[in-house]
């Protein structure tokens, strides 16, 4: 286990102790140091870092030489741990080659990442927190750094030497001069290897670099040779080496540089260091500010032959509606005045409902990205990142999963391998699974998931391969040689491929090798209980109860939940774990080897590095509220702000897997364009795999993805939808935006900027919570600083990492205008701070259950609580603060999922998303009290979002009236005359045309509108009834909403059928409306046909009338109909022609009861 030992001046900094649990087993230890030290530690008291003080930011490196270290550094700098393996079946003793490791820890400082990688870390309420080794050997490789070369961290330029050969200190501590100088300005004057200050240097000068320096180093030295290294064209090299008291001779400089360098030269060289072709082999010189000033995002304005005749069929519908509503209210039908009543009201709401639906459609934009400019401006060579190194800011990707049973590990396998082999610098992404559930299940497959990415993913970069979910991959039907050029492809891919069914098999058969080993290690238990009962002289008629644990491979029990619930071992109530299944990688590439007995691919021209891979399962007791997914990701954000700390976050469901390896390059370009800044996330379309070629209940739903969504982005922004989301890091902790517009007068026309990162020239609101720029002397700043834990816990680390991220996250220097903070380039090309016991035991701390206490998490910071639609809710918020997002529609889809294709299934997923907008409609998230930030227009758009869902009500109403017209005999109207149906005619035609039209800019096609057409009926009778029932009972009574978690499709086996779920029939109670408008109109058409077709004066235009608008309902219906018939061929011949049957007989009853005027002889019936 891990726990705090004393503190002692003489205390080594971090110590592990692994034992085998027995007093005179043998013991082996290890320092650990972290490199980098970080800012600060938990005064969580529960934590296992508390009671230690606050690290600070400076000093606090070992030396290369000596080890001493200053008694206060100590103190304040380190932790010490002790870590004990329990004694198990697997780990009897520790071996002598174990042991032997003794001699060589001596000569490591630091943590290796075979420790941290296998070793699960547990903690949590009232518990110690626990560092449990999954791996006794460590394998350690010796990198030393040559004696010429800086010995600071990260460092590889050529270290100064001082007046003697030893360096500037008499310690001996190699460095160089660019962090010789970081260290006399930053750092106290301090020597970063014997923490003892430079004799040469004074307290009010520290530019002495002269004194320490040769004189051959105060010469000024000629530019280098074109031919040392490839520059970048947008800087220029000329730099000013004038000494002190010496001017720059330009003569010499011009002769050493051959006359080559130079914006101001008369002749530039081709290609920046090559002869070309032009006059004497040169060119005109090329535009410095190019490639600075060229837009990594571009905004595609829809046609004007599209957009204006569509914005005028709108308005031109608005006002045949005004007119036809307006001729309604004036014309009542007096024969039937209720009838009259219940269809105005409807159509008022309708009418309504379609205004708020169409007014946020009226400027879709479409977007396009240029990934060339961003590989020049962030990955390309320049003077402030000579050897190249990837610029672009760090990624974190949470993948959330709760229940293995309806959520597969093998489909979150897939996910996770797509993600570990995205295109995007492997240094920077970090990828954490959150499971909610606890199952060893999803533990032990994650950890085989991470033995096949070794494979996996070298395999994909070397050949390109797309899309990188082995699942999706194997399984496409094309042909699989396109594009493919190397001659080892086929010979890889077939070795591949047999490996990862070896893979399938083994995820398959993990419930029964967990459950086998569990009752294996459990019969033991109770074998020993039992020779224990028998020593202590015990009845042995007493049955002994001993906990049916469920044990991990290694046997030791699994700190999360058990197959048998127990105390501490249940959904509900576990502990909490983190796993680092994969450290993070080296800053520099690592190339493999060739093909051999252990590995399956040559990779000797790959990367074979693999990004950090960390399982994460929160802490859950009783009587603390978790908050479901939201929950759930709010303690990811936290524990990556500690682990990694990457500015931005992408956000996927488990069965959500990355179907473009580029997409995460896509979404960055608009974070780091100009005016980026303002952006809280980047919201990718939602693209679903294994839907039926009919979608016959419109699971694509292409009409929001492709029409609304695309339409907001032309305002502030698309809502953000749960999954495929790249967020700003700040954006998530509650910050407002450095810049906003407020929006005053009548439609929000009058604008008025705010420059929220100014806070002494804006007066902020109450609710204001801006980022200040990091200012020493701010008063602003430090109130900011004092709030912290307030609004996000008691973790100082946690607190720490918000400046750190902030920074990361800012545009360029070169892009911000006048006045605006930047980032300078190639300030984030920079090695990350490596993973150490210490951080993973305070990310342990953040997870706990009463972390959130009286904090702001779930209220403003992170994903907010209160609703099951825990998405829209936190884009709203965003989005009132003033941020704004962006729609990013990529060419190649961006991410494939899945969607529930049984009836049963998806109604309840659409209960689910009305439940929760009925909760936003009753909670201050409705858009009616939105602030001047938000868009009039965003607005509308968010206020039609709690408001769709009582639709259903006046849906439902409409729905029977055609029935009981043709029961009554009356109509809606008195008579059909011509005005009526002009007016019905012109509104159905504008209707049409309105949807023609949003095909063409949207690119669905009419197939797909239909079905949206007709599902919104189905939803609308079915679904969102119940929402608003639910959504009033919690309101009014207070009743709690619990909803179902929707099941993700498994991987169907060779042979099964691909679309079995469509046919399965469930029964629900959601399925009682439908179902009864569909036999009440049946049965009233029928029985209209029979009044009319008897009657002595039919009236045959209130029949068609209501048999028009019956059909019409039916015609909606039909989708619904069909699931209930089950699989084609499966429902009997009689069932159809029982239900015939019956609709004659009740007709005919009807027409017996309420009888046509006019002849009835017929009517009279008489026994013989």
């Amino acid at each position: 286990m891990v726990k705090q030992a004393s503190s002692s001046p003489s205390s080594s900094p971090v110590t592990i102790t692994v034992s085998s649990g027995g007093k005179g087993g043998p013991i082996r230890s290890m320092g650990l140091t972290s490199p980098v030290p970080r800012s600060s530690v938990s005064n969580n008291p529960n934590s296992p870092l508390s009671g230690r003080g606050n690290r600070g930011s400076s000093g606090g490196r070992r030396t290369s030489a000596g080890g001493r270290y200053d008694e206060e550094v100590v103190n304040s700098e380190y932790v010490t741990y002790t870590v004990h393996i329990p004694p198990t079946p697997d780990h009897n003793t520790v071996s002598a080659s174990q042991t032997s490791l003794n001699e060589d820890d001596k000569n490591f400082g630091k943590p290796e990442r075979s420790f941290i990688s296998g070793t699960i870390f547990t903690g949590g309420f009232n518990s110690v927190t626990r560092g449990h080794v999954m791996e006794c050997s460590m394998e350690r490789k010796e990198t030393m750094k040559s004696g010429m070369q800086c010995g600071m961290k990260g460092c590889d330029e050529k270290a100064m030497q001082g007046k003697s050969s030893r360096g500037p200190c008499e310690c001996g501590f190699k460095i160089c001069r660019e962090c010789y100088l970081d260290c006399i300005g930053n750092g106290g004057g301090h020597c970063p290897g014997c923490k003892e200050p430079y004799k040469d240097v004074s307290d009010d000068d520290g530019s002495s670099y002269d004194d320490a320096c040769s004189e051959a180093e105060d010469q000024a030295l000629p530019l280098p040779s074109m031919a040392d290294f490839k520059l970048d064209k947008r800087l220029s090299l000329v730099k000013s080496f004038k000494a002190p008291n010496q001017d720059f001779d330009h003569t010499r400089w011009l002769y050493e540089t051959k006359g080559t360098y130079g914006y101001g030269n008369a002749v530039w060289p081709k290609d920046e260091y090559g002869f070309g072709s032009g006059v004497n082999g040169f060119e005109h010189p090329p535009d410095f500010g190019g490639k600075t000033r060229r837009p990594l995002t571009r905004k595609v304005v829809v046609s004007a032959a599209i957009l204006s005749p569509y914005r005028l069929l709108v308005v031109i519908r608005l006002v045949a509606l005004g007119f036809f509503l307006t001729w309604r209210i004036k014309n009542p039908n007096r024969e039937a005045m209720w009838l009259w009543g219940m269809s105005i009201t409807c159509e008022l709401w309708f009418a309504l409902s379609w205004l708020l639906d169409q007014l946020p459609k009226l400027c879709p934009v479409n977007r396009v990205t240029d990934l060339s400019v961003l590989k020049d401006r962030f990955e390309s060579p320049n003077l402030r990142n000579p050897k190249g190194r990837s610029d672009l800011p760090g990624m974190d990707v949470f993948v959330s999963t709760a229940d293995p049973e309806k959520e597969p590990p093998l489909v979150t396998a897939n996910t996770i391998l797509s993600i570990l082999a995205v295109d995007y610098p492997v240094e920077k992404v970090a990828c954490y699974l959150s499971d909610d559930g606890g199952s060893l299940l999803t533990f032990e497959a994650l950890a085989e998931t991470a033995s096949l990415a070794r494979t996996w993913v070298p395999f994909c970069r070397k050949h390109g391969i797309e899309p990188r979910n082995p699942e999706a991959y194997f399984g496409q039907k094309r042909d699989f040689l396109k594009n493919k050029v190397r001659l080892d492809f086929v010979r890889e891919r077939r070795r591949v491929k047999r490996e990862y069914d070896e893979f399938k098999v083994r995820i398959n058969s993990l419930p029964e090798s967990i459950r086998r080993r569990s009752d294996a290690y459990n019969a033991h238990e109770e074998l020993r209980a039992k020779k224990k009962q028998m020593e202590m002289g015990g009845n042995l008629s007493e049955a002994i109860k001993v906990p049916k644990a469920t044990w991990m491979a290694d046997g030791s029990h699994w700190p999360g939940t058990w197959s048998s619930a127990e105390a501490d071992h249940s959904r509900g109530d576990h502990a909490g774990i983190i796993q680092a299944m994969l450290a993070p990688p080296n800053a520099e590439p690592v190339f493999g080897a060739e093909a051999d007995g252990e590995n399956l691919i040559d990779s000797t021209e790959v990367d074979t590095r693999l990004p950090m891979l960390v399982y994460v399962s929160r802490e859950k007791r009783p009587g603390y509220d978790h908050n479901k997914k939201a929950g759930a990701m709010n303690a990811l954000v936290r524990t990556s702000a500690i682990m990694s700390n990457g500015p931005f976050i992408l956000n996927l469901d488990c069965d959500h897997y990355i179907y473009n390896s580029l997409a995460l390059r896509e979404g960055m370009c608009f974070m780091l364009d100009r005016g980026g800044d303002r952006i809280c996330y980047v919201q990718f379309p939602q693209r679903f795999e294994g839907i039926d070629p009919n979608d016959r209940y419109a699971n694509h739903n292409t009409v929001f993805f492709d029409v609304s969504m695309r339409a907001l982005d032309g305002l502030q922004g698309p809502m953000y939808v749960g999954t495929g989301c790249i967020f700003r890091r700040t954006a998530l902790y509650g910050f407002s935006p450095p810049r906003a517009t407020e929006h005053h007068g009548w439609f929000g026309r009058r604008k008025l900027k705010l420059f929220l990162r100014k806070p002494k020239v804006v007066k902020k609101e109450e609710e204001e919570m801006a980022l200040p720029i990091i200012d020493h002397n701010d008063d602003d700043a430090d109130i900011e600083s004092l709030l912290l834990p307030k609004r996000f816990g008691n973790s100082n680390s946690l607190a720490a990492s918000i400046p750190v991220a902030e920074f990361q996250g800012r545009l360029l220097q070169d892009l911000q205008g006048k006045g605006h903070h930047g980032r300078p380039a190639g300030s984030l090309a920079v090695p990350r701070e490596p993973l150490d016991a210490a951080t993973v035991a305070e990310a342990i701390s953040v997870i706990s259950s009463f972390y959130e206490d009286k904090t702001e998490w779930g209220k403003r910071v992170g994903w907010i609580y209160g609703s099951v639609t825990e998405d829209v809710v936190t884009g709203y918020r965003m989005h009132n603060r003033g941020w704004r997002s962006i729609y990013c529609v990529t060419k190649r889809d961006a991410f494939r999922g899945t969607a529930p294709i049984n009836l049963t299934d998806r109604l309840h997923q659409v209960l689910r998303w009305a439940t929760g907008s009925v909760e936003i409609f009753f909670s201050r998230n409705n858009a009616l009290f939105a602030s001047r930030r938000m868009k009039f227009l965003q607005r509308v758009a968010y206020f039609n979002v709690g408001m769709y869902p009582f639709t259903s009500l006046f849906l439902i109403v409409y729905c029977f009236l055609p029935a009981v017209s043709l029961f009554t005999g009356q109509f809606i109207v008195q008579t059909l005359n011509v005005t009526f149906l002009v007016f019905l005619l012109m509104i159905t035609l504008t209707l049409c045309f309105l949807a023609i039209l949003e095909i063409k800019w949207s690119g669905i096609n009419l197939h797909e509108w239909w079905r949206n057409e007709q599902f919104w009926l189905i939803g609308g009778t079915s679904a969102h009834p119940a929402a608003v029932m639910q959504g009033l009972l919690k309101v009014i009574a207070g009743v709690d909403i619990s909803f179902t978690l929707t099941s993700k499709s498994a991987t169907p086996d060779d042979g099964d059928d691909e679309f079995a779920d469509l046919y399965v029939v469930k029964w629900s109670f959601l399925m009682v409306p439908p179902i009864t408008i569909m036999m009440v109109n049946m049965i009233a058409i029928a029985v209209g046909v029979s009044r009319t077709m008897y009657s002595t004066f039919p009236q045959w235009s209130k029949l068609v009338g209501g048999v028009f608008f019956s059909l019409w309902v039916l015609c909606h219906l039909y989708p619904f109909a069909k699931g209930l018939m089950g699989r084609r061929g499966k429902v009997p011949t009689i069932v159809f022609v029982w239900s015939g049957l019956i609709s004659i007989i009740v007709s005919l009853l009807w027409v017996y009861i309420s009888p046509p005027s006019g002849r009835q002889d017929y009517m009279k019936f008489q026994f013989p």
